[in-house]
């Protein structure tokens, strides 16, 4: 199923901006799927993931941060992503109203947490895939304070050899914190879910999370 180019307007705190989007209609559940930090939202892996949603009858809004956008490679201020976050509910609050899923691979996911948990958006279910408990070999650098103060379910992805939530310890006991968590664990994975020993596409990795994501997305 083909996306459709969208563009979203954002008010970020140095003014108004837009943003590209990729829009799937293809059912009544809805989710708004964020790149992590070092890809937009036309890498393999959430193109696969998007795609096998619509095709399991999931609307799916891609989206990029300012950033992005502007051609650079790092992030800008946390305070851009957060905007953006309100800019795509916004928008889908006119293109598909009704509650949403807020679904985001590392820094798009992470950035989704901290959107909620300020009360800027109210998405109905937050979704993690590869949430970055913090920089590998730093768990002295934990981004965790505000993962209590989110109310609505959570869902974190994670791969059981990602270097991004080691010592398991502490994620266990951050995900112990929050008020409605679960986790879906996948068997020997990196922080971007790929297995030693089993080479496979970005976008088949993708694609292959689908039925977890829309499953939970769906309120299963």
């Amino acid at each position: 199923m083909s996306a459709r180019p969208v563009r979203i307007p954002v008010v970020l705190p140095t003014g108004s901006t837009e943003v590209s989007g990729l829009w799937s209609p293809a059912g009544d559940t809805t989710v708004a799927l964020a790149h992590g930090a070092g890809a937009g939202m036309e890498h393999p892996f959430l193109a696969g993931l998007a795609d096998a949603l619509a095709a399991d009858g999931v609307s799916v809004l891609r989206f990029v941060f300012p950033y992005v956008e502007a051609g650079r490679r790092m992030p800008g201020p946390a305070t851009h992503a957060v905007a953006t976050w309100a800019g795509v509910e916004a928008w889908l609050a006119d293109a598909a109203p009704g509650p949403f899923t807020a679904v985001g691979k590392s820094y798009g996911g992470r950035m989704a947490s901290v959107a909620t948990a300020e009360g800027v958006i109210a998405p109905a279910r937050l979704i993690y895939l590869g949430y970055p408990l913090h920089p590998p070999g730093r768990p002295d650098k934990a981004r965790r304070e505000h993962l209590p103060a989110i109310a609505v379910p959570q869902l974190f992805v994670e791969g059981e050899n990602d270097p991004f939530i080691d010592p398991r310890e502490q994620f266990d006991e951050v995900l112990a914190s929050c008020q409605d968590a679960r986790e879906h664990w996948i068997a020997g994975g990196n922080h971007s879910f790929e297995v030693k020993g089993a080479r496979r596409p970005a976008d088949e990795i993708g694609a292959g999370l689908a039925r977890v994501v829309a499953e939970f997305a769906r309120g299963r």
